[in-house]
């Protein structure tokens, strides 16, 4: 069953003229301008800083060895101290105190990372169950990363100030 009219099939000239249709509108090519920017921003967006993710995992290193290290301090009950900076031996860090049995890591994972303890020059784990608040600030290129505790509770990354360089 034929749906148009006599005179109204495509290729039949009615009175206005047939617009011949080539390439897109302004419009539609502004839309698919827009879609492009906002995928390639949202995938900047998902793209991990690789300076940020290193410190971030220095920064968990760093807790997983304090805490080790201040746990071994409470059992055996030995004075131990963390102590940032590049010593004779060209460590990053040492641990004084500690058995020599136990060997925990004296070096960053990257060579760029330093460290500094906030108010004094060395961390004290032990082996007191309570100690004075202590907080370590960990550079990497302009990124920083702040770990501390308040003297009770585990060594943790602390969640970054309003203010502070990321």
């Amino acid at each position: 069953m034929p749906t148009s009219a006599p005179g109204n099939r495509p290729g039949i000239r009615s009175g206005r003229p047939r617009r011949a249709r080539r390439g897109f509108t302004l419009i539609e090519v502004m839309v698919v301008l827009a879609i492009i920017a906002i995928g390639v921003g949202l995938v900047a967006l998902a793209i991990p800083d690789p300076a940020r993710t290193r410190l971030d995992t220095e920064a968990a290193r760093l807790v997983a060895l304090l805490e080790t290290a201040r746990t071994e301090a409470r059992v055996s009950g030995l004075a131990v101290l963390w102590v940032p900076g590049t010593d004779a031996q060209g460590d990053a860090f040492r641990f004084e105190g500690l058995p020599a049995a136990l060997a925990l890591p004296t070096h960053w994972l990257d060579d760029r990372v330093s460290a500094e303890v906030v108010g004094g020059v060395a961390l004290t784990l032990g082996p007191e169950a309570i100690l004075p608040p202590q907080r370590v600030v960990l550079h990497l290129d302009d990124r920083r990363v702040e770990i501390g505790s308040d003297g009770l509770g585990a060594f943790a990354v602390e969640p970054a100030r309003a203010g502070a360089a990321s």
